[in-house]
This record gives structure tokens, C-alpha cells and sequence, in this order.
């Protein structure tokens, strides 16, 4: 077990998967926070769940401030735009979409309310269907972003940053390279067509090299408020997004 991996994530106040079956009979209808992330590529200088864990420990945050339970992570998504590198496995967004459905079915049998906290933004389209879809079956579900103003795209200094505060240890600072700094918006149509390896052979979309610890903390207590704010006021769109 990597302690670095679970210093930081571990809730204050209960975890789903610790919990009995009796000890939830016994209680007033729990919500509960589920973190959604993905396996892929991040360069090669960050882990393969890089996504998984800022979900967890973002969801961890959030669930600890607002009194919810934190439910084991969901740790593969839809990552169709990094499938020409090694360790990418991607679900893909209707097998996704079906996942989140049958989840939320199950989970709102018991629970209250549930939302999902997501670290992946190829998973936006299966959480905008399910989602809409849970709602519309009269299930309180939502799902918000681990967003941040100004970050970069992937496995650049926003996501290095936030690993060097919540997971150091996997951090392979020794590696860690430039990638394509272009603006997103210019880099999507060529993504779409052949993927991140299209626009980079790193698989880096930003520069890590200037990546902090203290501009990890500031990014990860910036995303963890404004997921708290999301789910204290319950407001969601029609797509289920928490506003």
C-alpha cells in the first residue's frame, strides 16, 4: 500500500466501503460522495490513475466538510483520446454512461442523495446522460468538476501540482517534460481525429516543469470549495451538473 497514495484521502467521517450493511438500515437515509476518475496515460512523469486520485482526494475533502460518506472510487472512464498509449484503458462513454445509470439506480435505493465528483473531463458526456437520465427517474442525483480557473489541459502544471500535494511519492520529477502548450481550443480538432499522440509524443498537454507544492495545495483547497459550495446549494442543471 502506497502511504503517500492514502495519507492525504482518507474521510474524516466514514467510508462507504467500511461501512455494514446494519449500520446504514440504522441510519436516516446517507448521501454519499462517489469519486469518478480514469486509467490512463499522463506523461512520463505521472501515474496511470492520476485522475482517480485528485477525484478521491477532492471527493474525500468534500465529503468530510458536508457530512456525507465517501464511496470507493470509479477508476476507468471514457479516455478514447489517449488509446495510443500504453496503459490507457478506457470503458468509453456509452459503457460509461450505462455504468453511472446502473449505479445511481442502485445507490438511490438506500441513499438519499448521491453525487459525483469527477477528475476526468473525457467522462463529461456519460455524466451529462446518466445524470440527466437518473434525475429524470426521480433519483437526487448530480455530479460536479475538480475544476480550477487557468489550469492547463493534461499532465501539465495544473495536474503535476496537485500531485505533488496529494501524492508526492508518485511524482517522477526526474522525467517530467514540457509538452504542447497551445491553447486547447486549437489543439481539439486534431485531438479528435488522432488523439493527444497526434499533438503530443509525450502525452503532455502544458509544462509540469514548474509545478509546486504550494500551487498543489492552492489549486486542490480552490477545487475543494468549490465543489463544497456546489453541493450545499444542490442546484442542478438539466445535465445534472451542480451549479
Amino acid at each position: 500500500m502506497n502511504s503517500s497514495y492514502h495519507r492525504q484521502v482518507l474521510p474524516v467521517l466514514g467510508e462507504l466501503a467500511t461501512a455494514t450493511s446494519g449500520q446504514l438500515s440504522t441510519a436516516t437515509s446517507p448521501s454519499i460522495v462517489i469519486p469518478l476518475g480514469s486509467t490512463e496515460q499522463h506523461g512520463p512523469h505521472l501515474p496511470l490513475d492520476t485522475d482517480t486520485r485528485i477525484a478521491t482526494a477532492v471527493a474525500s475533502a468534500v465529503a468530510a466538510r458536508v457530512d456525507w460518506l465517501l464511496a470507493p472510487a470509479i477508476a476507468y472512464g471514457a479516455s478514447g483520446e489517449h488509446q495510443g498509449f500504453a496503459g490507457t484503458i478506457s470503458i468509453g462513454t456509452e459503457a460509461l454512461t450505462l455504468l453511472l445509470v446502473e449505479y445511481g439506480r442502485s445507490a438511490a435505493s438506500w441513499a438519499r442523495r448521491l453525487v459525483f465528483v469527477n477528475g476526468h473531463g473525457g467522462n463529461v458526456a456519460a455524466l451529462h446522460r446518466a445524470v440527466s437520465l437518473l434525475r429524470a427517474e426521480g433519483r437526487d442525483a448530480g455530479w460536479c468538476p475538480c475544476s480550477s480557473e487557468g489550469g492547463d489541459a493534461h499532465a501539465g502544471h495544473t495536474e503535476t501540482s496537485l500531485l505533488l500535494h496529494i501524492s508526492p511519492a508518485q511524482v517522477r520529477t526526474g522525467r517530467w517534460r514540457a509538452g504542447n502548450q497551445a491553447p486547447l481550443t486549437e489543439l481539439l480538432p486534431a485531438i479528435r481525429r488522432g488523439g493527444v499522440a497526434a499533438v503530443s509524443e509525450l502525452g503532455v498537454l502544458g509544462d509540469p516543469t514548474a509545478a509546486t507544492v504550494a500551487e498543489g495545495k492552492r489549486i486542490f483547497a480552490e477545487m475543494v470549495d468549490d465543489c463544497v459550495c456546489r453541493v450545499v446549494r444542490w442546484a442542478p442543471n438539466p445535465d445534472g451538473m451542480l451549479t
